[in-house]
């Protein structure tokens, strides 16, 4: 099973996601605030980070680009409450692997992260 870190600036959003990918077996690490999540980041193997567009200090798409940087192969989904094409496409071009958008889905979630853990276990291209 995946080890999987959840960036968000709501508590209640990273708990629920902690609570279902739990349930799958994955080991999930939630965060709230944007330098705890670049500390684990460096300390720790991560496989699937999970980030927010909407965060405290800065975007999801700027945490994108600097965990990019940390960890050049790690595989993102990026979630958001205010989908716009534009982020969406910011978020691609920087190496974000898939896009969920809010609510949170349970069953979309799950197959989403199946789907990009498949997909790194089949190596990149």
């Amino acid at each position: 099973m995946a080890v999987i870190a959840v960036l968000d600036d709501v508590q209640d959003a990273t708990i629920l996601v902690q609570r279902i990918l739990g349930r799958k077996g994955h080991t999930v690490h939630p965060f709230t605030e944007e330098d705890d999540f670049f500390a684990h980041l460096r300390e720790n193997h991560v496989d699937l980070a999970i980030l927010d567009i909407k965060l405290k200090k800065m975007s999801g798409v700027d945490v994108l680009e600097e965990a990019k940087k940390i960890t050049p192969g790690l595989r993102v989904l990026m979630l958001t409450g205010y989908p716009t094409l534009e982020t969406a496409q910011r978020a691609l071009q920087l190496g974000a692997d898939e896009y969920l958008v809010k609510p949170i889905d349970k069953h979309e979630l799950e197959e989403k992260v199946a789907q990009v853990l498949a997909d790194e276990a089949k190596g990149p291209g």
